[in-house]
């Protein structure tokens, strides 16, 4: 992973240097952890049609959204505003787990192609970026790994998929799923088994840059109740 880290590194220091969010901490307990202040999660929006794919981390301004429900993410987890950490795949709605584990397959085989099917086509596709693409995503995904046959890339979405992750908005129209739980975690807060699990993501100079951010921004993946691979996007 080491070209797309080093990137990914330059991105985060580009954020920081730009960015206007606070980094304030969320009260974890027992896997339980409070949500932001604003109450607002900021799931990515639907992907538009073209980008640099030789960038696969850019970051380009959207036109406001607001009416798109990726975008307008309120009342987190259940009813007392709280988000539980979760390992128990059992317990996913089947389409959830049916979309997980054909992801995981098709990352295990090494073979790009898999994931063409599980990506969808025209309103159904999985955003890949926060912004436009041009070509082929499938090439698009190649083009961020450090190596030509794309393997890092299905290395990185194997170990997200293969981490703990939460739900988002249980029980209303948006409703979503999503790994790893570091996207929803303060990450001063993380305890030492927990700062393991994120090292086999990022490095240790990852996590500091991302510390100084103020939030988890590298390579997430989001599945929404009826199965639909939403995302799988890195930055912020």
């Amino acid at each position: 992973m080491g070209k797309n880290k080093r990137n990914f590194k330059i991105c985060l220091i580009l954020l920081a240097a730009f960015s206007m969010c606070s980094g304030s901490a969320l009260a974890q307990s027992s896997g339980i952890v409070a949500p932001p202040p604003s109450g607002e999660i900021p799931i990515p929006d639907p992907l538009p049609q073209g980008m640099d794919p030789d960038n696969p981390l850019a970051i380009t301004p959207l036109p406001d959204q607001s009416s798109d429900p990726s975008r307008s993410q309120t009342g987190f987890g259940d009813e007392d505003g709280e988000i539980e950490i979760l390992y128990d795949t059992d317990i996913l709605p089947m389409p959830v787990r049916r979309m997980r584990e054909l992801i995981m397959e098709a990352a295990r085989s090494g073979d790009m192609e898999e994931l063409r099917v599980l990506l969808g086509t025209g309103n159904n596709v999985t955003q890949l970026a926060f912004g436009e693409i041009e070509g082929d995503p499938i090439e698009y995904l190649r083009s961020g790994a450090g190596d030509e046959e794309g393997h890092e890339m299905l290395a990185i979405l194997l170990e997200v998929m293969e981490a703990g992750y939460v739900r988002f908005d249980v029980g209303t129209p948006n409703e979503l799923y999503v790994w790893p739980y570091f996207y929803a975690v303060a990450l001063e807060t993380l305890t030492p088994k927990q700062r393991v699990e994120l090292f086999k993501l990022v490095t240790a100079g990852d996590y500091e840059d991302m510390l100084s951010f103020g939030a988890y921004i590298f390579f997430r993946v989001g599945i929404t109740p009826e199965g639909r691979w939403l995302f799988f996007v890195a930055g912020d």
